[in-house]
């Protein structure tokens, strides 16, 4: 079955249209994106290598909010597809949203302590999953190793993150 989704305007409401991911969109109307940075205790950060089919690349948890979720939904359903696990008992925080030209975003945060081999990973969307310090991203976007939508996330991740370090 086709996936439906819901169409926002240019300031990332929702306009009461939608359409079926793979088809066009229409001029002035956008897909909303979501995507979640997850902390463990140690300071690192879990990222998931896509199939070959989908790029390959390494990224964070994301996607797209099905027809009637709220971006908050969406982003518990993409993990809990993804991963296999519900996030909704962590706390939860949006970092960032707004809309680009290309889509609307939603940005989250979540500190905690997910061991890698409790996870149940989606095997037609990703091949692993591992955590990676903050310094090994910084090298991953020096050496253009992550595309352009995940160093644009972890450059504002970290601004949230140094924001509210507890002191």
């Amino acid at each position: 079955m086709r996936e439906l989704r819901d169409l926002y305007d240019e300031f990332g409401n929702k306009t009461g249209l939608n359409y079926y991911k793979g088809d066009e969109i229409p001029k002035g109307y956008y897909p909303m994106v979501v995507m979640i940075a997850i902390e463990n205790s140690e300071g690192k950060f879990l990222m998931q290598k896509r199939v070959p089919e989908k790029g390959g690349d390494y990224g964070v948890t994301g996607g797209h909010p099905k027809s009637g979720e709220t971006p908050y939904e969406g982003i518990i359903t993409e993990v809990k597809e993804e991963l296999g696990i519900d996030i909704s008992k962590y706390d939860i925080t949006e970092f960032d949203s707004g809309c680009d030209g290309k889509d609307c975003y939603k940005m989250y945060y979540v500190k905690a302590n997910l061991d890698i081999a409790d996870l149940n990973i989606q095997k037609e969307e990703l091949t692993l999953v591992k955590y990676f310090s903050m310094q090994e991203l910084e090298e991953m976007v020096e050496n253009k190793t992550l595309n352009q939508d995940q160093v644009d996330f972890f450059i504002k991740c970290k601004e949230f993150i140094e924001k509210n370090k507890k002191i």
